[in-house]
């Protein structure tokens, strides 16, 4: 049975590694977020997890794994490589193709916890007053120990209804 495992590279070499898996026919994942770099002015991709890239594998591949050209090692719980969960790769990458700036926050790992998204913002009660947070749309990733905040909501595609006249049909003369 595959499982998805994240593995640490060496610093910025997280395409070159999943390219690497790739050329094995390992299926891999680099989530990556769009920033503008200031010296550039440009907006380019930049791995959101630095050093890491997930992989899908088997148990008896992990040893050809840490093989692969830039892969220091893998990440581990509790002594053995930690598993990563379907849905957490999944949920990743849906919160990744309809947000593109993200903040990554570091939270508890909890592998027993639910991966939850949330879209609308907390209502918090400070002093009596219930006030909306500004905190825009989060994924929480528990076994990763990691956070995703959207700092820009995702564009909603605004359908305005058209008009359009309906055309006369054709007079038929009848002679």
């Amino acid at each position: 049975m595959t499982n998805w495992y994240a593995v640490y590279t060496r610093p910025r070499c997280e395409k070159k590694v999943a390219e690497g898996f790739a050329r094995r026919k390992w299926e891999s994942y680099c989530p990556y977020s769009k920033t503008t770099r200031l010296w550039m002015g440009k907006v380019v991709p930049v791995p959101l997890f630095q050093s890491c890239v997930f992989v899908r594998v088997d148990e008896a591949q992990l040893q050809d794994v840490k093989k692969t050209e830039g892969v220091i090692n893998l990440m581990y719980w509790l002594g053995k490589p930690a598993v990563i969960r379907d849905i957490e790769i999944d949920m990743l990458q849906r919160f990744l193709s309809v947000h593109k700036e993200i903040i990554l926050e570091k939270t508890t790992v909890n592998p027993t916890e639910m991966v939850t998204l949330t879209e609308a913002p907390r209502l918090q009660i400070e002093g009596g007053i219930v006030a909306v947070g500004a905190v825009g749309p989060r994924l929480l990733l528990p076994s990763l120990g990691f956070r995703l905040v959207a700092t820009q909501p995702a564009k909603q595609q605004n359908f305005t209804p058209q008009i359009i006249p309906r055309q006369q049909d054709p007079l038929v003369e009848i002679g």
